[in-house]
C-alpha cells in the first residue's frame, strides 16, 4: 500500500504564504506525476497544480504566478509553495500521485487525506 500525507496547512492572512508538503510512503517502486487538488465547502474538487517526473509543471489559471509546485524524488515528496494567498484559496488541499508499486505493474493513483488552508481577509 502507498500512503500520501500532507502537512503545512493552517491559518494565514490574505497576502501571506504557506508551503504544503506531501510525502509518500509504503510500497513505492516509482512515482510518475504528482499534483495538488483542493476542495472548498460546497464546491467540487479542482486541480491546482501538477508536476511530471521530468519536472514539467502545470497550474490552474487561478493560481498561476502565485503558487509553485516542486518535488524531491529522493524523498518521495512534493511541495506547494503558496504566495499572495487570497480568501478564495481557502480549501482542503489534497496531494495526488500516480506511480508503480512494483516493476511491470500498472500505474495507480494515490491520494492523501488533505490539509486545511484558511486564508482570512
Amino acid at each position: 500500500q502507498v500512503q500520501l500525507v500532507e502537512s503545512g496547512g493552517g491559518l494565514v492572512q490574505a497576502g501571506g504564504s504557506l508551503r504544503l508538503t506531501c510525502t509518500a510512503s509504503g510500497s513505492i517502486f516509482s512515482i510518475n506525476n504528482m499534483g495538488w487538488h483542493r476542495q472548498a465547502p460546497g464546491k467540487p474538487r479542482e486541480l491546482v497544480a501538477t508536476i511530471t517526473s521530468a519536472g514539467s509543471t502545470n497550474y490552474a489559471d487561478s493560481v498561476k504566478g502565485r503558487f509553485t509546485i516542486s518535488r524531491d524524488d529522493a524523498k518521495n515528496t512534493a511541495y506547494l509553495q503558496m504566495n499572495s494567498l487570497k480568501p478564495e484559496d481557502t480549501a482542503v488541499y489534497f496531494c495526488n500521485a500516480d506511480g508503480l508499486t512494483g516493476p511491470r505493474t500498472l500505474f495507480m493513483d494515490f491520494w492523501g487525506t488533505g490539509t486545511l488552508v484558511t486564508v482570512s481577509s
